[in-house]
């Protein structure tokens, strides 16, 4: 079996590994997700016993509904960890992790985002209740019920004739596609209460996604926040389970982003944006009156870019900030204590873990010097303590995430070492045990040359086939994503299995992390505001140029450039404004027109759609222009219709129709639909396709 029929039956090899790993918070389990087989797609709960390093299998979705379905994808806990909640197919089920019992729940309707309250006794999830539009059109409003410890269900929030307009305890789209907030509700410490966001999308436009699955059923549409247009109108409110609520008050229309949420024994916590992201609030929230106090201001001339995991209570009372600093010789993104500086300027704060046990110390994920790797810190958070302190907790090379709680520490290791995530459970320095993995090993380990070029610095690898005789002059793939938001060039062997494939095809395999991705400082990755087509572009050829003159196998006269969804936009940008460089490209599910995509994110970078940037960033415009000299017009492959943000997949057809005016060559692959079988393998078996496009259309040797 090749490579890609292998990749997609075993989900790029992750069917089998432990996914969703969280830490009880009495450190007495380490809870998780792992499927049976390496292609075996459903998931069932798994726990390790901390006392006893053994493992033990939970819930088992075919089991428990008699039916093959997906399985269980995510749960929730409550504070100790001695309570799970999940669904399988909209059925609810609670799971008693000490004594073993796995109940179903009844519900109002098919359950999504289960949550136990901290002790355990009430679960909360959200549903969606049938009804019609005012012109008859089937809608479904979601509404937050509340599981009594007696069975009884009760609406907690719920609005059935708001016309489909309105969700209690959902994440809007933005919440979720712009700013990774996960979630839509939260309990109260006490479990007497929740603080949940109600979600109005009555002034929103809504876009049809495609044509009705069966015959009678309505179309699917969404009620997409386009950039420049309204937003829809996020609140949030303290709902009492006695059916007392209280609105939390700010101002909405000047900070209407809300990004982070957090209520833990100090309070609730939230934090908000101006529209354009410049400005921003850390606000505590009164539970009795909803009135909220300002605890700290965000603030960049590019945009604010929120640490995950914080703003957050420390154990002394301080709140913990993410912020950066800009001045007096520093580019660093840090964490801040009532305003004191508790990370040194070395490192590149990624993500708050959580407080050690025990004392007032963080554990946070991050990175000092070096963007590929991730590692493991432990901060010094107390005062009077003789000043800053990270203390590195991983010494192996390689990208790792942790999971913490009751003094247990989960720790997930990738590297280029091995395959997959490695996970080890410790208590201190004691290793208890490591999470068992099913995962098919991939067919071959790819070897990445990772390295830094130009007077930038520019994260880069070149991927040679596996048998590569020095001397022998490669066509380049420059394989892209671009960023912001995502690094490519990562000490990690999945991120280059499927770069193997292409190398081992003939090709010298190149990624290169352009300005504007995360990682190295904040001047790198926010120099490219309002400008990033110009910055991109330039920083992946100067790049490039500079690998060919330190490896002379790489043959830059015959170059292809392949990428997806924003990687997409900028290699259908690399051929249409440098055919000088770029033979040919592949673009799957390109970003073509910036005005399309949603507020919170095409404004953060470009700013509001009111001048030359966005024309400038649209691929729909530039590809109108007819090329200079006919050899100019390079090959294009549109893949269209694959991405699970269809707004952006809808209009690959009209950068099509923009090309053949202009007489640019280019084909279209065209998979209206496809973006519905997210997890079956579709990327995978077309590689074939796009190999053979860009083997057809590069230069002969």
């Amino acid at each position: 079996m090749d490579y890609p029929e292998l990749a997609a039956r075993t989900r790029r090899f992750t069917n089998g590994s432990p996914l969703s790993v969280s830490v009880a918070g009495d450190g007495g389990r380490v809870v998780f997700v792992r499927s049976a087989g390496a292609e075996d797609p459903a998931g069932c709960l798994w726990m390790l016993d901390a006392a006893t390093g053994e493992e033990r299998l939970v819930a088992e979705p075919v089991q428990l509904t008699g039916g093959r379905h997906e399985g269980i994808t995510s749960y929730a806990l409550d504070r100790n960890g001695r309570i799970a909640a999940f669904t399988i197919a909209g059925r609810l089920f609670r799971a008693d992790l000490i004594n073993g019992d796995v109940v179903e729940v009844a519900t109002a309707g098919p359950a999504v985002d289960p949550r136990p309250d901290p002790a355990g006794e009430r679960i909360a999830y959200l549903t969606a209740h049938p009804g019609l539009t005012d012109r008859g059109e089937p809608v479904a409003t979601t509404a937050l019920h509340i599981v009594e410890p007696d069975g009884t269900d009760v609406m907690l929030a719920g609005e059935r004739d708001s016309n489909g307009t309105v969700a209690w305890g959902a994440i809007d789209y933005l919440a979720g596609e712009a700013f990774d907030r996960g979630r839509g509700y939260w309990w109260a410490p006490d479990g007497r209460s929740v603080l949940a966001a109600r979600v109005d999308t009555s002034r929103l436009p809504r876009l049809y996604l495609h044509d009705p699955v069966d015959p009678g059923e309505p179309a699917p549409s969404l009620a997409y926040p386009r950039a420049g247009g309204p937003n829809p109108q996020v609140s949030l409110h303290l709902l009492d389970l006695d059916g007392q609520w209280v609105d939390v008050h700010w101002d909405r229309e000047t900070y209407p982003y809300l990004v982070s949420v957090r209520w833990a024994d100090g309070g609730p916590l939230i934090a908000v944006l101006r529209r354009l992201q410049q400005h921003g609030l850390v606000l505590s929230v009164d539970p009795r009156t909803g009135e909220t106090q300002v605890h700290a201001e965000l603030t960049d001339p590019r945009w604010v870019e929120p640490i995950d995991g914080t703003p957050c209570h420390l154990p002394d009372g301080r709140v913990l900030v993410g912020g950066e600093l800009a001045h007096d010789g520093y580019d660093a993104r840090c964490l801040f204590a009532d305003g004191s500086l508790l990370t040194p300027p070395s490192l590149y704060v990624r993500r708050v873990v959580g407080p050690v046990t025990g004392g007032a110390d963080l554990l946070v994920e991050g990175t000092d010097g070096e963007p590929s790797e991730q590692h493991l810190y432990r901060i010094r958070g107390a005062l009077g303590a003789g000043g800053m302190e990270a203390k590195r907790i991983t010494t192996e090379p390689g990208w790792h995430v942790a999971a913490t709680g009751g003094g247990l520490l989960a720790i997930g290791r990738l590297s280029l070492d091995h395959a997959g995530t490695q996970w080890s459970v410790r208590r201190g320095d004691t290793v208890i045990g490591e999470l068992a993995s099913y995962a098919s090993p991939p067919p071959f380990a790819p070897r990445p040359a990772l390295e830094r070029v130009t007077d930038r610095r520019l994260p880069a690898a070149v991927v040679y086939p596996r048998h590569q005789v020095s001397g022998r002059r490669l066509p380049v793939l420059l394989d892209v994503y671009g960023g912001p938001g995502r690094q490519e060039v990562l000490a990690a062997r999945s991120w280059w299995l499927e770069r193997q494939w292409w190398a081992d095809a003939g090709f010298a395999v190149v990624t290169i992390d352009n300005r504007g991705t995360p990682g190295v400082a904040p001047s790198f990755e926010k120099v490219v505001h309002r400008r990033l087509a110009d910055i991109a572009l330039t920083d992946q050829t100067d790049a490039l140029a500079a690998l060919g003159e330190k490896h002379p196998d790489l043959d830059l006269h015959r170059v292809a450039v392949r990428g997806w969804a924003l990687g997409g936009w900028l290699a259908a940008l690399a051929v249409l404004r440098r055919p000088d460089v770029f033979a040919c490209g592949v673009a799957r599910t390109p970003l073509t027109d910036w005005s399309l995509h949603n507020t919170a994110f095409a404004e953060r970078y470009l700013g509001l759609p009111d001048d030359e940037i966005y024309p400038h960033h649209n691929l729909v415009e530039i590809a109108a222009e007819p090329p200079v000299r006919p050899e100019d017009a390079r090959p294009l492959l549109l893949v269209h219709g694959m991405a699970d943000d269809s707004i952006i997949a809808a209009h690959t057809l009209r950068l099509s129709a923009s090309m053949v005016a202009a007489g640019r060559p280019h084909a279209v692959l065209p998979l209206s639909g496809v973006a519905r079988l997210a997890g079956h393998g579709v990327a995978e078996r077309l590689l074939p396709l796009e190999l053979d496009f860009v083997r057809r259309h590069l230069p002969p040797v």
